[in-house]
């Protein structure tokens, strides 16, 4: 792919903007403002509660004047997430950004109703899914972007895809001798949203689609709280030298909406800037190797 930079007079003000995992952390802080610069948001939750707080704080904050629309569906399930793109193509006449930014780390192997591990099934297959969905109608737009969060962590996962461990297994006995092990899982997914991207960027090159990821960096959020005491308290000392999620949402508002974005579509992106992940992030044919395995997994749960 060639390198290209969005010349035209791109901006979020007017476009319609999709993004996952906005009722806490970096989402809301994107959401919030790119709400401020005049997007139109679809918020994909899946707790109506919290989706309803987080369309009330988005309002305060811009002073009422947001549209916004709610769709609840479970990330970790494919049977939840197709339902809910029907919703979208229904109201959605057009998608301007997609901004898969959901996650979560999970201490035990824990399996989905579709037989999926939990942990990759929420970070990457779930994302994988719904863009893959919603690509269609991402392609009416003049131009359009879909942007996912990765991570540094994945870096940790030095060897790459255990594809003939996909499903953890192996991955998740060695983790009860391993202090922090449920980590390294999370930087496979993490992983995997960064060969996913490049990937997707590669298939999508020439249609008015860009897809790009970025590192938010180490961010004050609450992730990771719901898996006992020792997550908590690790959680509490890396918060001693976090960002705020309003500094960890910086490069994905700037994502979806400079109009000075550089680097071949499928990049990876720190701090505004153009970056190369992991060794093992570039691996292309890997990459590849990636989607025919996601695509049979997610066809596997029709």
């Amino acid at each position: 792919m060639d390198e290209m930079r969005t010349n035209f007079n791109w901006s979020v003000k007017g476009k319609y903007v999709l993004i996952t995992g906005a009722t806490s952390g970096i989402g809301l802080a994107a959401a919030k403002e790119l709400a401020a610069l005049g997007a139109s948001l679809g918020i994909l939750a899946r707790n109506k509660s919290k989706a309803n707080d987080t369309v009330s704080q988005i309002q305060a904050y811009v002073g009422g004047c947001a549209q916004m629309d709610v769709f609840l569906a479970d990330m970790s399930s494919q049977q939840s997430i197709r339902q809910v793109v029907d919703e979208i193509l229904s109201k959605c006449p057009r998608i301007d950004v997609l901004i898969n930014n959901a996650g979560a780390l999970f201490e035990t192997r824990q399996l989905t109703g579709d037989g999926m591990e939990m942990t990759w099934a929420v970070n990457h297959l779930g994302p994988f899914l719904l863009t893959t969905l919603l690509l269609e109608r991402l392609k009416i737009s003049e131009s359009a972007r879909i942007i996912t969060t990765a991570s540094h962590g994945h870096k940790m996962a030095k060897k790459g895809l255990e594809f003939d461990d996909i499903s953890a297994e192996r991955l998740y006995k060695k983790m009860k001798k391993l202090m922090g092990g449920p980590t390294l899982r999370y930087a496979q997914t993490k992983l995997a949203n960064i060969m996913f991207t490049a990937e997707l960027g590669r298939r999508i090159d020439g249609t008015g689609v860009i897809a790009h990821c970025y590192d938010p960096g180490l961010v004050a959020t609450n992730f990771n709280q719901n898996n006992g005491l020792m997550a908590r308290m690790t959680m509490a000392v890396m918060k001693l030298f976090s960002r705020t999620p309003e500094k960890g949402a910086e490069t994905l508002v700037w994502l979806a909406d400079s109009s000075n974005i550089t680097g071949p579509n499928g990049s990876y992106y720190v701090d505004k800037q153009l970056k190369n992940p992991s060794e093992a992030a570039q691996d292309l044919n890997a990459a590849k190797q990636l989607w025919k395995i996601s695509e049979e997994q997610i066809q596997s749960s029709k």
